[in-house]
């Protein structure tokens, strides 16, 4: 993931970060991504990660489709929002390439201390770190925040124990959007002078496309979609079911929102500037 993200900040655009939620949603996103020649970040919640039946099967399904399906472009497995150095390490230990370690919710000094746990150990064994400043509001997987900004010294605190990329809450949420987005861009600039990092934003869906763009053009590298995948999904899911209500076989249900969700992705990548960067 660094070597994708440290591209973007050089080119001007960010890369995606999409949500994985069973083997058809790897699939997919892995297959829009190959199409439009797109590098690619699959990230997995602790609750997807549940789900799906453990941090080794994860790993074995990503790893499996990618050399079943002959992926070619860079994909990165990344831990999203790691509660603890545990769930880090056991991420990192079955090949996960990248991991969050979200201490957001801690006093900063002991967000440092996490973090700076899960650096020495994830660097020991070549992967990279994304932390958390501030608190992104919303709520992912039952997990609800109330939004807290970021500040300059605790971007630059962290910056200083070895992270490779930086999240700092800048007015985004996690989920559905209730009235507007209004990301401090003033505040993104400077956060990125000061750390020189790839900066991620959370909370992509609903923002407009031209905060997004200005966002890219104040540092933004990395961009996490979750929510905006499924509301496509589901959607054209719904009308397959209503269409025809003897369909009982999963395998044509959950394919059903295939069509819905690629347009989705390639959309995305589209406005992250990423296609035909990999």
């Amino acid at each position: 993931m660094k070597e994708m993200l440290e591209k973007a900040k050089e080119g001007k655009y960010a890369v995606a970060h999409f949500n994985i939620n069973n083997l058809e949603w790897t699939r997919f996103i892995l297959e829009a991504s190959e199409e439009s020649k797109s590098p690619v970040i699959l990230g997995v919640s602790e609750g997807a990660i549940k789900y799906m039946g453990g941090y080794s099967i994860v790993s074995f399904i990503v790893h499996g489709l990618i050399m079943e399906l002959n992926i070619t472009v860079p994909v990165a497995l990344h831990l999203d929002h790691g509660s603890s150095i545990e769930s880090c390490k056991k991420a990192i230990d079955v090949g996960f390439t990248s991991v969050m370690i979200d201490g957001s919710k801690y006093p900063i000094e002991e967000n440092l201390k996490m973090t700076k746990e899960v650096v020495d150990y994830a660097h020991s064994k070549g992967v990279t770190v994304e932390a958390e400043v501030g608190a992104i509001g919303g709520e992912e997987d039952g997990v609800a925040n109330e939004l807290m900004y970021a500040t300059i010294e605790d971007a630059e605190k962290m910056k200083n124990i070895g992270i490779d990329f930086l999240a700092p809450a800048l007015g985004s949420v996690h989920g559905l959007y209730k009235g507007e987005a209004k990301l401090n861009f003033e505040r993104m600039m400077e956060i990125r002078k000061i750390t020189n990092l790839p900066l991620v934003l959370h909370g992509g869906t609903g923002i407009p496309d031209e905060q997004i763009k200005k966002a890219i053009e104040c540092g933004i590298c990395k961009l996490n979609i979750n929510t905006e995948l499924q509301i496509a999904w589901t959607h054209d899911v719904r009308e397959f079911l209503e269409k025809d209500k003897s369909v009982y076989d999963p395998r044509k249900v959950i394919k059903s929102g295939e069509v819905a969700m690629k347009k989705a992705i390639i959309k995305k990548l589209e406005l992250l500037g990423c296609i035909h960067k990999a």
